[in-house]
């Protein structure tokens, strides 16, 4: 199964897919969807097994891990939204989002998926080659550490090679 996720930096949202167990690719980029929502906007493409990960796990995970309850002005370039690929899923979305909670109200989107572009591939999976810069340690870290934290049993350990980080221990 597979979904879309947008809402902060791409390089972030990277992280913490990439950091879940069931999951089992990541795809770094920006995604568009239908009008007026079609500009691109920095996202993932999450593919993950839903027997090991459910579907609202994710989506809890992805509205704690940006400000999902804040309507900023880079919202054009960080659009909150969840993409379904399949209409069969928007419901269980919509449902997901209504049913986390967060103590605010998020304004993230359910969205249909159009279209996909990747980012370059110097800056794909960025954490797991740059996890020493000041980036990573101020934006990335504190987001992994909620997930070591509030999703100790889906949070994965990722000390691997990028090349192998698709394939650990489920």
């Amino acid at each position: 199964m597979k979904l879309g996720f947008g809402g902060g930096c791409h390089w972030c949202t990277e992280a913490v897919f990439q950091h879940l167990k069931g999951v089992t690719e990541v795809e770094q980029g920006w995604i568009a969807s239908l009008a007026p929502q079609d500009e691109y906007s920095e996202a993932v493409i999450v593919h993950f097994d839903p027997a090991i990960i459910p579907l609202n796990v994710l989506v809890e995970i992805h509205l704690r891990t940006h400000q999902s309850g804040v309507n900023h002005s880079m919202r054009h370039k960080y659009r909150s939204a969840v993409y379904f690929f399949n209409e069969d899923d928007q419901e269980a979305l919509l449902h997901a989002i209504a049913e986390a909670e967060l103590g605010l109200e998020p304004v993230t989107q359910v969205l249909p998926f159009v279209s996909f572009k990747a980012s370059r591939e110097e800056v794909q999976n960025y954490y797991a080659k740059n996890p020493s810069k000041p980036f990573c340690e101020r934006f990335i870290d504190p987001k992994l550490e909620l997930l070591r934290s509030a999703y100790k049993k889906h949070f994965k350990p990722v000390d691997l090679p990028v090349d192998e980080l698709d394939n650990t221990d489920r």
